[in-house]
Parts: structure tokens; sequence; C-alpha cells
């Protein structure tokens, strides 16, 4: 029996994940959390084979719960459970530590598959993700600009892509509008860019809104 821990801050995706996994008489929940807290305290008394981690708690940055449970329990595998689509986090989730990455929109299609390829060889690497990686391969330097933000910035640069403000993108990460300037600052100068249409440009161009 393979044994599950669900860490997602929206009730609804918990749900569904234990709704596709009730299917199979292989798989069961054994616990689950809603922010990186939680998390850090059930994990251990409950100890599951395999944690499914959504990355983008609104109150952390995006890659804080991989790399605190690839720290803490460095034998736990993790797949990673997210909204955005492959091209924007697998690469830095494979990267970071996860076993695996699958995108929400098709977690009923592959989450159970995903959990007994992790379980049984280690890594799964969805068709997509095998496609992305391929083309890294093949062209070493075709890194996108994207590709050298921290989590948060990559987080902020999507917001910004979306058209929201400054203060409306503080509100939602809990951060001071300073910080978030701060962070905007750093993103264009690192990403070379002049002005926020040229950022919602890049943004779109490269699939990184919601």
């Amino acid at each position: 029996m393979i044994r599950v821990f669900i860490a997602d801050d929206h009730e609804l995706i918990r749900m569904g994940v234990k709704k596709v996994i009730r299917t199979s008489k292989d798989i069961r929940i054994v616990g689950e959390a809603c922010n990186i807290e939680e998390m850090l305290q059930f994990v251990p008394q409950v100890k599951p084979d395999i944690v499914v981690l959504d990355i983008n708690f609104p109150e952390n940055d995006g890659f804080a719960g991989l790399v605190t449970l690839r720290r803490l329990f460095p034998d736990l595998p993790v797949l990673i459970l997210s909204m955005f689509p492959e091209e924007r986090y697998a690469i830095r989730a494979l990267k970071a530590g996860a076993a695996g990455y699958i995108s929400k929109a098709m977690a009923a299609e592959e989450l159970v598959a995903a959990i007994r390829k992790v379980m049984s060889a280690g890594t799964y690497i969805s068709p997509r993700m095998a496609e992305i990686l391929a083309l890294d391969y093949r062209n070493p330097g075709h890194a996108s600009l994207h590709d050298r933000l921290a989590s948060r910035e990559l987080q902020i640069v999507s917001l910004l892509g979306s058209g929201k403000q400054i203060k409306q993108i503080a509100a939602e990460l809990s951060i001071s509008i300073s910080t978030v300037n701060t962070y905007r600052i750093r993103i264009f100068k690192k990403m070379g860019l002049r002005s926020n249409a040229e950022l919602i440009r890049y943004a779109v161009e490269q699939q990184l809104v919601d």
C-alpha cells in the first residue's frame, strides 16, 4: 500500500486529489495539510511514502515547502502538483529535488500513474515534460529570460503579466508595496526589460500568465 500525504492550501484541490486516489486500491491518503507549517508537523507523525505538494502557498516563496522537505526528509519523494504548466516551473522543481511534476489541469489523468511511477522508479516525467527536457538537451543555449529569475521573482512576473497592480500583488503575497517594487526593479534588470508593457508582452508570449 502506497501512503500519500497531500499539502495544498485549497480544500477543493485536496478533495479532488482524494477522490482520484480513492479509485486505486493500492494507494491511500494518510494525511493532509493546508500550509507548510502543518505539513512539517504532520509528515513525521504519519510517515507517508510520498508527498503530493503544491508549490504555490501564498505565505511562502513557491519552492519553500519542497526545499524544506528535501532537507528534513531527504529519502521522502515529493511529487509537485501545480496550477502552473510545465513550461513555467517543472525543470526548476526537478532541479530542486522533486520526483515529478504534474499540472492540476492534468491531475485526474496523471496523478495515480505519477504516484506509482515515482514509487517504482524514483521519477515521473510527463510527456510534456519530456519534450521540454529534450529541447533543453538539444539546445542548451535556448534558455529563456525568465530562467534567470528566482521563484518569487517569477511569481511576480506572472502577476504583473496578468495586469495586476503593485498594490494588489503586495496584498496577495502579504508583502509590502516597496518590496514588490524592489522585486520589479530586479526583474527588469535581470531580464533587460524597460517597461511594464514589455514585461506583460513577454509574460503572455511565454505562457507565464495564469
